[in-house]
């Protein structure tokens, strides 16, 4: 199979979906679990266009909002998701998340009140190093603040400096979580229970670190819908820019469904020189119908870098086998299949690769 990149993803899916005919008249509240979850959005910056690559216009944010205030959606705060998914609680079809990462000065003179005239809850995941040193295009503690005793605002912890927190040992992730609570607990008077991953880079042993620390959740950045199965500390998350937010896309992504799958290898996303490329495997929910030989119609994966080959081994198992080894960064694979209704399950891994 050719190599994909998530653009050439997402024109074949949009294409493919505005072909069949896509339902916003069909809930799937009724149908069976593989179909229930939810999906989260994320932003970074607003209205700030030399950051192209994590700015998106307020023109295009205010047709996000229409979009999530005037269809069937649900959109709950992260919190109630959260514990939907850790307690296997049935979440109203379409439930939609709002993350917002790194507390830009922006969210605040920008965003969030868009935000709050529609009434929609929304996570600042927060970096406190920025916060604390007063940088310029970040927000303050004082706005942190006033912002915090809204109802529909929870502030997330995004570690304390905005560095690749993926590549210190487990006694240096540690302090930099310990340093950013202990500043929330200062400032706030409490400390978060969320996080979200600095750049959606995410390890075995980072988030073995979460775990320990008592976080409920930690939050990516690979593309895809949470389901019942997904590693509650390795939720995806769809990020949106302006070449990213095009109206057709935020509506394919918001109405996705997940792509249930367990058994994943390799369980680290931090590659090493062995495990680069990686050796993607998953197995499909036995709930989703296979074809008389066990294949899947229509499951297609495809990768950020180099070209694929995708194995359907029956009983439900997929293998995913890349080219060549990924350069150094951060490398995607993204694998959907048409669902009910015209909507996409969608599944997505985002890999590290140090220098």
């Amino acid at each position: 199979m050719p190599n994909y990149s998530l653009s050439t993803l997402i024109m074949t899916v949009i294409a493919s979906w505005l072909y069949i005919g896509f339902s916003l008249a069909a809930p799937l509240a009724d149908e069976p679990s593989i179909n229930n979850g939810a999906v989260v959005i994320m932003y970074h910056r607003f209205d700030e266009r030399k950051y192209s690559a994590t700015s998106i216009s307020l023109e295009t944010l205010r047709a996000h909002i229409e979009e999530l205030k005037s269809g069937p959606y649900n959109v709950l705060p992260l919190s109630e998701i959260v514990d939907a998914i850790t307690n296997n609680e049935t979440l109203p079809d379409r439930t939609v998340g709002i993350s917002i990462d790194d507390a830009f000065l922006s969210f605040y003179e920008k965003a969030w009140p868009e935000f709050k005239q529609a009434d929609l809850p929304v996570t600042v995941f927060t970096s406190t190093a920025p916060v604390d040193q007063n940088f310029p295009d970040y927000m303050t503690w004082s706005q942190l603040r006033e912002i915090s005793t809204n109802p529909l605002i929870d502030i997330g912890n995004h570690a304390h400096q905005h560095t690749h927190i993926i590549e210190l040992d487990a006694q240096a992730q540690t302090a930099a979580i310990d340093k950013a609570n202990q500043l929330f607990r200062r400032a706030l008077g409490k400390q978060p229970n969320l996080f979200a991953y600095p750049y959606g880079e995410i390890s075995q042993q980072l988030s073995d670190v979460l775990r320990a620390k008592g976080f409920k959740a930690a939050f990516g950045q690979n593309s895809g819908a949470i389901s019942r199965q997904t590693d509650i500390m390795h939720l995806p998350r769809f990020p949106f820019n302006d070449r990213f937010g095009v109206p057709d896309r935020f509506k394919l992504a918001i109405n996705s469904l997940p792509l249930p799958v367990s058994a994943i290898l390799p369980e680290d996303l931090m590659l090493n020189k062995t495990t680069n490329p990686p050796s993607l495997g998953f197995t499909i929910s036995q709930d989703i119908k296979t074809r008389d030989d066990g294949s899947y119609r229509g499951l297609n994966c495809y990768s950020s870098q180099n070209e694929l080959s995708l194995l359907q081994l029956g009983g439900g198992r997929v293998e995913v086998r890349i080219s060549a080894p990924y350069t150094s960064g951060r490398a995607r694979i993204n694998c959907t299949m048409l669902g009910p209704g015209g909507r996409w399950r969608w599944f997505g891994q985002q890999y590290y690769i140090p220098e």
